[in-house]
């Protein structure tokens, strides 16, 4: 085997290292927030959406103790918002969870139990922001005969090669959710991310469990794939040596099917039935009193933000219930997290 060979490694490995390996792009010290807005960074109103949405799963389960999972929890800034937001509503007691590979953040609150895995068992949310994509998968490629193979990936610079032919569980994965039929094109095979979805569903004994993604569905997958980097705000390469993040859409549809089904709608439809709507307030409260107004007017954009077309308010949230019914409400109070 040659010292060239010996540099060629199949995506989800190179990626697994990149991200999560000695000095990975997701332990360093600033976190994901250092590179790149999400929902959470963009708005307070998104930790309090998710609030009153554990308030919901809360009354369906009929109890006060409810138990949030912040799966993906970066450095705790969901987790600490939601719970800052349901300590201003009364009757709520929350045991909150932050999963994460990183180590516990400083001054993080000590109501929040940090760990790399998802506790099973619990009675209440689990909430999974841009993880799923975060889930390192393989990536395949049909070569100019129409076979479909592995793309392999030199970790120094981001240069592929086609690899070995893509046969067993990967393959039979492509022919249900992405089949590759003309020579060029590309898929990420999200068979890790259907597992991974699967066992946080099945780790909760009762409630919601909600993953929000940037995805897509069998009717509109890209026919070149979606791998891409982050690094500092910008989109860059995807070159897994660590310097960035290495990312791709999440087969939604797929991971639905794995964990059992689920309700899949865009992130605009969801935070708007959870109060977020972005619409600007009455003039007439400019007159009456201009401090509301001026705060009205800046939720207002936030939650435009939250919501607008071509941008996260096209996020995918699949949710599925365990355990309950949809419109299930509070019945006997009680009960633990």
């Amino acid at each position: 085997m040659t010292d060239e060979t010996c540099q060629w490694q199949g995506w989800r490995e190179a990626t697994e290292q990149a991200l999560y390996g000695p000095g990975g792009f997701f332990l360093r010290p600033e976190g994901p927030a250092g590179h790149f807005r999400t929902s959470v960074h963009a708005s307070p109103l998104f930790a309090g959406a998710i609030a009153r949405l554990l308030a919901e799963v809360a009354e369906e389960l009929g109890t006060d103790e409810v138990a949030f999972v912040d799966v993906g929890a970066g450095r705790g800034e969901l987790v600490t918002g939601v719970l800052a937001a349901a300590s201003a509503s009364a009757g709520l007691s929350v045991r909150a969870y932050g999963v994460e590979r990183a180590e516990r953040p400083a001054g993080l609150d000590a109501r929040v139990e940090w760990t790399d895995r998802v506790p099973e068992g619990v009675r209440g949310l689990l909430f999974a922001n841009e993880w799923l994509d975060n889930v390192p998968v393989d990536v395949a490629g049909a070569d100019d005969a129409g076979v479909v193979r592995y793309f392999e990936v030199r970790a120094a610079d981001g240069a592929e090669r086609l690899g070995r032919p893509v046969e067993g569980p990967d393959a039979e994965w492509l022919e249900r959710w992405w089949p590759l039929t003309e020579p060029g094109e590309r898929a990420e095979i999200g068979r890790a991310r259907d597992e991974a979805w699967a066992a946080a569903v099945g780790s909760l004994a009762a409630g919601r469990a909600v993953a929000v993604d940037y995805g897509h569905v069998r009717e509109s997958r890209p026919p070149f794939g979606t791998l891409t980097g982050f690094r500092g705000g910008r989109e860059v390469a995807p070159v897994p040596d660590g310097s960035c993040d290495v990312t791709a859409h999440v087969a939604m549809d797929a991971c639905a099917s794995a964990g059992g089904g689920g309700e899949l709608m865009t992130q605009r439809e969801a935070l708007r039935g959870l109060g977020v709507r972005g619409e600007r307030p009455p003039l007439a409260l400019a007159t009456s009193d201009a401090a509301a107004y001026v705060r009205a007017l800046g939720e207002a954009g936030e939650a435009a933000e939250l919501t607008a077309r071509g941008g996260l308010g096209d996020f995918l949230w699949l949710t599925r219930r365990v355990g309950v019914a949809p419109g299930a409400g509070a019945r006997a109070r009680g009960g633990g997290a």
